[in-house]
């Protein structure tokens, strides 16, 4: 499924997120130009927010 979504996002992200047997109980994966990125802490899998870049700003 992943690869249909890396085939046909373009310009666009994504995130697939699916229940696993680990001790979050969760994984995901991120695609594109996001603000989320992945990032670990002492063995689990967080969430990262990038920060919001203003293109309007002269």
């Amino acid at each position: 499924m992943w690869e249909q979504v890396e085939q046909g996002v373009e310009d666009g992200n994504a995130v697939m997120a699916w229940r696993t047997n680990n001790e979050a109980g969760f994984d995901f994966l991120t695609l594109g130009e996001n603000r989320r990125m992945p990032a670990e802490m002492d063995g689990a899998k967080l969430v990262s927010f990038l920060p919001i870049i203003d293109n309007t700003a002269k």
